[in-house]
């Protein structure tokens, strides 16, 4: 009997680019599903002020530029591996790489690293969810990976702030005064982020509040954000390929 033909290596490398390909383009469709999840704390919403509206706006705003920017990234990579001939073992460490730094933005793993930990003290009740969410804008801003507050509380591209009864309300979780801050990134730029004349540290003090900043070798993040699983969402590696359904 005529033996079959065997596939080719360049036949075997396309394919491991393809299945390689249709692995970031899931994780894509996955990033964007759970930042767009529906939230069902809607309910806390009607009662807010308008200076509320406006905070939360900023963090949704700012949360949506921040996602964008993700998402082209991802896009860029996906796009660059498919057209790649070659399913070599580095494209395989490019597409772990991409996926284990997705689970750190959407806070569904823990991190470690250098970083700063700020501590925001409120003696006289005067902080509110506006001075935690500059803080945290200017700590993004400044290069911060991960952020958590308080132990408990973490910050990621869709949690919002909220002034609440007794504290502040972040994403959900409800913390108190004293405000711990710890984020990971270049220890001397985020230091250098909340100290300019100007910037936060003065912020808070203007307002009776305390603050205090210090750099960390190693500071260790393991609360996770609350990330609901999609309910209509779903990667699909051949979107791009498919017809649309009207």
């Amino acid at each position: 009997m005529p033996e079959e033909p065997q596939p080719t290596p360049s036949r075997r490398s396309r394919r491991g680019g393809q299945l390689l390909a249709g692995l970031l383009v899931g994780v894509l469709g996955f990033a964007i599903a759970v930042q767009v999840g529906p939230d069902d704390e809607s309910s806390d919403f009607a009662a807010m002020r308008g200076v509320e509206l406006v905070e939360l706006l900023k963090s949704i705003d700012a949360a949506n530029a921040r996602l964008a920017g993700q998402v082209d990234d991802l896009t860029r990579t996906r796009d660059e591996l498919r057209s790649a001939r070659d399913g070599s073992a580095s494209a395989k460490e490019q597409a772990e790489l991409n996926a284990e730094q997705l689970a750190i933005l959407a806070g569904s793993v823990g991190a470690e690293g250098p970083g700063v930990r700020l501590t925001l003290k409120d003696p006289d009740g005067s902080l509110d969810a506006g001075i935690l969410l500059d803080a945290i804008e200017e700590l993004r801003a400044a290069g911060a990976e991960a952020i958590v507050i308080n132990g408990s509380a973490r910050v990621v591209a869709q949690t919002y702030f909220l002034d609440d009864e007794g504290g502040v309300r972040v994403g959900g979780r409800e913390v108190e005064a004293p405000y711990v801050v710890e984020a990971i990134g270049d220890p001397a730029t985020l230091q250098e982020a909340m100290s300019f004349r100007g910037g936060v540290i003065d912020r808070v003090e203007s307002r009776g509040g305390e603050a205090d900043v210090r750099t960390s070798r190693r500071l260790t993040i393991t609360a996770l954000a609350d990330v609901k699983s999609p309910e209509y969402a779903r990667p699909d590696a051949g979107a791009d390929d498919a017809p649309s359904t009207p």
